[in-house]
């Protein structure tokens, strides 16, 4: 395997993972980046840049990076909020009238980062038209009923959470949630990262698919755990608040056409280099290069504060969440209790530990099954547990 980048002394582990993942789990393309206390110490990336091609994957090479995706999005309330124009304690309908209908009126912003609005699935699902016309997502969430209480419980608003959070933005800011990460974040830290792929960027990215795992996974050291019967059932009944949840956009996207990667979709969208994760989660809970921490300690504290814990009415497993952010747990192992991330359905992943400083981002364009605990990044996290 020729595996490119740079590792610093010490974190050979990371680089020892990141090869037995092609070998052993079933890799095609991928990269990952570490951070510690603001400085990279693991760049590394290796593989096709398409999952069915055979062209590298390059120092520059981006892939889609599904739900890895919505702890950058999440950013940008808790950064609002931070800067004084958003309350989080604020009822949605301050900023966006129309969202109060149907039993909505009492709903919270921190209510929609904590996966508690009650709103994870569509009467009618969206075509992928729609989902990306940035005009028909929120006028289905603000016009649909609640699956429950809101406030009350909590479960994984998979698809519904890019025009819950991306509505709340603009009408908050006036801008679209993708110009202002653009603007806000991105530029000003020089990430690879965007809601909606400029044209003039689009000759980087590689196209994503799904692939097997080999069957001798789990001999080597894989994670690999026998889903629950109930977690099963969900998934394969069409009628299930998962099912509906996954399905709010209906049929599934191509997600390597060119309109989907340009279509700004925080909940399932997002493109990234892992360095531009890894270097974005670093910036979260510390300076890096010189420049200024995004999030100020009570913001951090913010992110990773338990909200919603327990049974989760869509993944139908235990998930904890803080405002906006997977937090570590059976459900989603990261590298410690202080940890809060999130991962990507199929593989990425994208998350920060304050309290060793390390700040990881994992980019793949192989995307195997299974919502919050990929094999692959899961040896990757061990390794720099490792490490350290």
């Amino acid at each position: 395997m020729d595996v490119r980048g740079t590792v610093t002394p010490g974190y050979e582990p990371v680089a020892d993972a990141f090869v037995r993942n092609f070998e052993q789990r079933g890799e095609r393309g991928a990269a990952v980046a570490v951070y510690r206390h603001g400085r990279k110490v693991v760049d590394l990336w290796a593989g096709t840049r398409d999952v069915d091609g055979t062209e590298p994957w390059a120092v520059d090479t981006v892939q889609i990076v599904r739900s890895a995706g919505k702890g950058i999005a999440a950013a940008v309330p808790l950064l609002l909020h931070q800067r004084g124009q958003v309350d989080l304690d604020a009822p949605v309908s301050t900023y966006w009238p129309e969202f109060k209908a149907n039993g909505k009126e009492r709903v919270l912003v921190r209510d929609l980062l904590a996966h508690r609005a009650g709103v994870p699935a569509l009467d009618r699902a969206l075509t992928p038209a729609e989902a990306a016309d940035g005009v028909s997502g929120p006028a289905a969430v603000a016009a649909q009923r609640p699956q429950w209480e809101p406030g009350t419980d909590h479960g994984y608003h998979a698809q519904t959470y890019s025009w819950l959070i991306g509505e709340l933005v603009r009408r908050a800011t006036g801008r679209t949630i993708g110009r202002w990460i653009a603007e806000e974040i991105a530029r000003p830290l020089g990430l690879d990262f965007w809601f909606g792929l400029p044209a003039d960027e689009a000759h980087r990215i590689g196209r994503i698919g799904p692939v097997e795992p080999p069957a001798a996974a789990a001999a080597s050291g894989a994670l690999r755990v026998r889903p629950k019967r109930s977690v099963v059932e969900a998934y394969r009944d069409p009628e299930s608040l998962t099912r509906r949840a996954f399905g709010a956009i209906d049929p599934f996207p191509d997600e390597n056409n060119p309109a989907y990667r340009a279509a700004e979709l925080p909940a399932s969208g997002g493109i990234a280099t892992a360095r531009g994760l890894a270097r974005c989660y670093a910036a979260m809970i510390g300076p890096v290069d010189g420049h200024r921490r995004l999030f100020a300690p009570a913001t951090l504290t913010l992110a990773r504060t338990e909200e919603s814990a327990g049974p989760d009415r869509v993944l139908v497993v235990n998930t904890r969440f803080g405002l906006g952010y997977m937090l570590h747990g059976p459900a989603a192992p990261l590298l410690g209790p202080g940890s809060f991330g999130h991962p990507g359905r199929g593989g990425s992943l994208g998350f920060a530990d304050p309290e060793s400083g390390i700040a990881l981002g994992y980019v793949t364009n192989g995307l195997q099954k299974g919502v919050t605990a990929d094999p692959r990044a899961q040896a990757l996290v061990r390794a720099v547990r490792s490490a350290l």
